[in-house]
Parts: C-alpha cells; sequence; structure tokens
C-alpha cells in the first residue's frame, strides 16, 4: 500500500515527520507537496495531488494530508473520484477508527494545530491498521456516496 502525504505551511513541520514515521511502518510513501515552507501557499494545490492519486488506484493507496484544521484539505480531496475522506483533528480516536470500518475512509486529513505529533501518529497508525468491515450495509453505503 501506497501512502501520499501533502499539507500546507502549516502542517509543513508535522509531515516531514510522519512522512518517516509511516515509512518505519513498513508503508511505500510519496510526498506531494508543500516541499518548503511558504506561509503564502495554497493547499488545494499539494492535496489535489495526493487526492488524485488515491482517485486513481483506491484499492492500493491512501493519503494523509494535513492543514491548519484539516477541513479545507477534506473538503478539496472529497471532491475526487473514489476518495473519502475523514477529519480528525484530536479527540476520542473512535471516530478514525469508524471512519475506515464503516466508511472506507482512504484519505485522512489531520489538523496539525490541534494535534501533537504524538497524537497524529497515534491516530494514522490506528487507521492505517483498521480493516473497512465489508459488511453488507457498509457496502452498500459506500456504493451510494460514489454513485
Amino acid at each position: 500500500m501506497k501512502i501520499y502525504f501533502a499539507t500546507d505551511h502549516a502542517g509543513f513541520e508535522m509531515k516531514n515527520k510522519l512522512l518517516e514515521f509511516v515509512k518505519e511502518l513498513g508503508f511505500e510513501v510519496e510526498d506531494c507537496g508543500a516541499y518548503e515552507f511558504n506561509p503564502d501557499d495554497d493547499y488545494p494545490e499539494f492535496v489535489k495531488k495526493a487526492a488524485q492519486a488515491v482517485s486513481e488506484a483506491p484499492e492500493s493507496s491512501r493519503a494523509i494530508v494535513l492543514g491548519g484544521s484539516g477541513q479545507g484539505e477534506g473538503i478539496v480531496v472529497n471532491k475526487f473520484l473514489n476518495v473519502r475522506s475523514t477529519v480528525y483533528y484530536g479527540g476520542n480516536l473512535e471516530i478514525v477508527k469508524l471512519s475506515r470500518e464503516h466508511n472506507d475512509a482512504n484519505v485522512l486529513s489531520l489538523g496539525a494545530r490541534f494535534l501533537s505529533l504524538n497524537e497524529a501518529k497515534e491516530a494514522i497508525k490506528l487507521w492505517l491498521e483498521t480493516q473497512f468491515s465489508k459488511e453488507e450495509r457498509h457496502r452498500r453505503r459506500v456504493a451510494k456516496i460514489e454513485n
């Protein structure tokens, strides 16, 4: 499974650390930007690269995108076919688990201004380890989302 990363300036530092963390977990990673810290950058330019990659290979890829809150990034990526994003910016990790089990979320959007590095790592590890339940009701609902 290949994991694509993208961020704006707000998540730039965290993204670089999380890339290494996900590599250590045994995944292939690709950095879609930002490649340098620029407080005037525009996150849609970077996250659309990650979303496009997942859209084209939803069975063999996922993406982790970061922003200040993660909300805008989640909105952008959800505009792509075959992409289902969830936003996490702290609190109960059950939402991260359910996003995989029930919704087969293939993009995790993180609010970098609301998470510590350790919280982000914990959420990512759980998200990557959790499988889609494939229960009929969840498959039916995901199919309706795609249609």
